[in-house]
């Protein structure tokens, strides 16, 4: 009988090792803002009373401009405003006639 390589063994081994590395660098990523630890009292720890410049930005805006596949009621979640304040400000307004590059008016 011939003698079996040892890669034969090493391989599946270094795969579980690689997969269990992974999901620890995803779950140190994505769970806490950045890998900080649960007593530590940096920035993501902190609320902040004022708004970040992407907040200021989005509030800001007035219109918005379709992409595909947008629909009104996806455009009122992505802006955070009212579908009934969309519909009212745009009367004419339909998701079957949306058209990539059309202006929607946001705020009055």
């Amino acid at each position: 009988m011939a003698r079996r390589s040892p890669a034969r063994l090493l391989a599946p081994l270094a795969l579980v090792g690689f997969v269990v590395a992974l999901i620890i660098v995803v779950n140190s990523t994505a769970g806490d803002g950045g890998g900080s630890k649960a007593g530590d009292a940096g920035p993501a720890a902190t609320a902040t009373a004022t708004p970040t410049k992407k907040q200021k930005r989005q509030k800001a805006r007035r219109r918005y401009v379709v992409k595909a596949g947008d629909t009104p009621s996806s455009i009122a979640e992505k802006t955070d405003v009212p579908l009934s304040q969309i519909q009212e400000l745009n009367p004419n307004l339909d998701d079957q006639t949306l058209s990539v590059g059309q202006r929607i008016k946001l705020r009055p």
